[in-house]
């Protein structure tokens, strides 16, 4: 995921965690907030709690393979950050997909059917 997608600085996190609204499931809370860019950025937050840094980074790893997949599903001119509960760290990629996608639907920022057409005709 390049840069210009990414939250990485602690008062764009901060900002977003202040102004912005919350979702969640059993698995992952969801803070978002409108940006005034072309596209989506988000900041992923993996706890301690959830294992040791090889852990954290294959969560974290899966979780942004997972939103590179759905990335033309995914609602532009929005900041979100995506914390991991605790669980996650059990589940398998199907799994994680499919609880990332509910909260993420919860939180209107997944719009299935929303691919582009190139896409459509490649499948």
């Amino acid at each position: 995921m390049r840069k210009s997608f990414r939250v990485k600085k602690e008062k764009d996190f901060n900002a977003i965690f202040k102004e912005g609204e919350s979702v969640a499931n059993r698995r992952f809370v969801i803070y978002r907030l409108a940006n005034s860019q072309e596209h989506f950025r988000v900041g992923l937050s993996v706890s301690k709690k959830l294992g040791n840094a090889v852990m954290r980074n294959q969560i974290k790893r899966r979780i942004r393979h997972i939103l590179i997949d759905h990335r033309n599903e995914l609602v532009d001119n929005i900041d979100f950050i995506v914390i991991a509960r605790k669980g996650v760290e059990n589940l398998d990629y199907a799994e994680l997909e499919k609880n990332l996608l509910h909260v993420l639907r919860l939180a209107k920022i997944y719009q299935e059917g929303n691919r582009s057409e190139e896409e459509n005709t490649t499948n």
